[in-house]
């Protein structure tokens, strides 16, 4: 234990000025890169918000994705009840259907 004392006391400013450089110069570079970083996002930000103003959705569109969705619904429901061949025939007239309104 006293050897580990006396080699700190004799080599602690030539071992802790270079750790200290070291440490120095990765917090300078982290705030290079923290910058950077915020400008991207702030970048970013600014084309989602651009780009949500001019999409307007028109309420064809809104009418269509309701009954996509409704349809899906009751494809759903139909698949979580064990039925005979009528609910088949639905399903696949659901799907038809689906591929219609997506393809508009």
């Amino acid at each position: 234990m006293k050897n580990l004392i006396i080699f700190l006391d004799k080599w602690s400013g030539r071992i802790a000025l270079p750790l200290i450089f070291v440490v120095f110069f990765k917090t300078c570079t982290t705030n290079g890169k923290v910058e950077k970083v915020e400008e991207n996002l702030t970048n970013e930000i600014h084309k989602t918000d651009s780009g949500l103003k001019y999409k307007m959705v028109s309420k064809e569109d809104i009418q269509r994705m309701l009954t996509i969705e409704g349809l899906k619904v009751e494809k759903r429901m139909i698949q979580s009840t064990d039925r005979k061949i009528l609910d088949v025939n639905r399903q696949s007239e659901i799907d038809k259907e689906i591929e219609k309104l997506e393809k508009k």
